[in-house]
């Protein structure tokens, strides 16, 4: 978490000067509870408001009291979200955050930190909102247990558990990836070489016998991940879908090794997201929505 800051008093100009200094550690705090990119800049947003119009000459520590005030914001997204998810049965896949290996961008590295591939996001999205908020809030901005409990109206020995149970879930499903960047990109390119000649053994090599790949996609008129798991499974599927390799171009997709897929009429076809662990594919998450793609800008991948 960001450090202690001065008592936000003062002239105006002071006070969004301030604010502005935790903005991209509030958008990293909101990007990991919502997995939506417009959602999280809505509840920073949010947030803002509530601290332009609260008087916070007494707070200590402004970063850790607007960490809580995002917390708040997204709990209650949250828990709206899951409402609608219960009534409606719509899934969706976490929004990716795109960009060129070897180009750095101070604000991503920021949203990113601590490697939060989207393997881990489309996980988070699987945990109950107080889940979510107890786990996002302690394990990866280290608030304490006993600053979260009255924001999800629990004490701290239940929040606690609930930290620990959405921790065995995450550990379970989205393994830490390698670190080496290089590494992963030479697994993923394998991937792609041997589905352009159809070489299923070939696949079997670079897969881990038990990878899982998740992808959105419409069952009826509902969007549901469609989750399939074990290499051979997921190479024979990744087989069928060789006319595509011609497209595939590389990307960073959250700060890993994966690829953007754009057509012949330069239009986003899906983003491919790939989680390595000791050189082989362990997780393959695909996004498809027209929706969330439109959204994304791709500019630096055209030729």
């Amino acid at each position: 978490m960001i450090g202690n800051s001065l008592p936000a008093g003062g002239p105006a100009d002071v006070r969004t000067g301030l604010f502005e200094e935790h903005r991209p550690h509030l958008r990293a705090v909101a990007y990991r509870m919502l997995g939506s990119l417009s959602e999280a800049e809505d509840a920073v947003q949010e947030a803002w408001l509530r601290y332009d119009r609260t008087d916070t000459s007494e707070v200590e520590n402004l970063g850790g009291w607007l960490t809580t005030v995002v917390g708040r914001v997204c709990l209650n997204l949250l828990r709206s979200r899951a409402q609608r998810r219960e009534e409606s049965l719509e899934s969706r896949m976490p929004d990716p955050v795109l960009g060129r290996e070897g180009v750095v961008d101070p604000e991503q590295e920021v949203l990113l930190a601590d490697s939060v591939g989207l393997a881990l996001m489309v996980v988070l999205e699987s945990l109950s909102p107080a889940e979510r908020v107890a786990f996002v809030l302690h394990d990866m901005f280290q608030v304490p247990f006993e600053e979260i409990a009255p924001l999800i109206e629990k004490t701290s020995a239940a929040t606690r558990q609930l930290a620990s149970r959405a921790r065995r879930k995450v550990q379970g499903q989205a393994p830490a990836p390698d670190r080496d960047l290089a590494r992963q990109r030479v697994a993923v390119d394998a991937f792609f070489a041997a589905t352009r000649t159809g070489d299923l053994e070939a696949l079997l090599s670079v897969l881990d016998p038990e990878v899982v790949l998740r992808a959105d996609g419409d069952v009826g008129r509902i969007r549901q991940t469609v989750v399939l798991s074990g290499a051979r499974t997921v190479a024979s599927q990744a087989v069928l879908y060789r006319s595509l390799a011609p497209y595939v171009r590389p990307a960073l997709i959250n700060g890993a090794a994966g690829v953007v897929v754009i057509g012949a009429n330069g239009k986003l076809v899906s983003i491919m997201a790939f989680t390595v662990v000791d050189g082989a594919i362990v997780a393959i998450d695909v996004l498809t929505d027209p929706e969330q793609l439109r959204a994304l800008d791709v500019t630096a991948f055209e030729d």
